[in-house]
């Protein structure tokens, strides 16, 4: 296929593409953002297209990954989305972390608590914050996956209680 063929093709395909992007976004203007870069990846990298390939498919493919790495990258950054005038809220800083002098305090609070559990709440725990999956934890310790369970439950009601001043 010509690069002049794979250009027309994918521009025929470009109102799909368009429909395909409400699986993703209702906003109109994001589908748009995203219809444009599947269109210029593809472009990019016609030389990747096989010819024996399903030519949707492959741009369906492009726009999912496209979606899904942009929503990674903005969950990094951590930035809201500002629909004031004046874009005031833009770049405000986020003030519900651990950075703060007081924050730190807390945390250790926290933890100090944590650790002042009964061993047999306190090894689950920490293994479920450390994210292993509760049939990990149940394996590891030989014990019921109920029983695991329940033993993080209640070091979460053990803990909440003793940060009562924390609420």
């Amino acid at each position: 296929m010509t690069a002049v063929e794979f250009s027309t093709q994918v521009a025929l395909l470009r109102p799909t593409l368009r429909t395909f992007t409400r699986r993703f976004t209702n906003d109109r203007d994001e589908g748009l953002d995203l219809v444009q870069d599947t269109i210029l990846k593809a472009l990019t990298y016609r030389d990747k297209f096989r010819e024996d390939t399903n030519l949707k498919g492959w741009l369906f493919t492009i726009m999912r990954n496209t979606y899904i790495n942009n929503y990674r990258k903005n969950q990094r950054a951590k930035t809201s989305h500002d629909d004031t005038k004046e874009l005031y809220f833009l770049n405000v800083e986020d003030t519900h972390t651990f950075n703060r002098p007081e924050g730190s305090v807390e945390f250790k609070e926290v933890w100090k608590n944590v650790n002042q559990l009964k061993e047999e709440l306190l090894v689950p725990f920490k293994m479920h914050t450390s994210g292993y999956k509760y049939h990990e934890i149940a394996e590891h310790l030989n014990i019921p996956i109920g029983t695991v369970k329940n033993r993080i439950f209640h070091a979460r009601k053990e803990i909440q209680k003793k940060l009562t001043g924390y609420q």
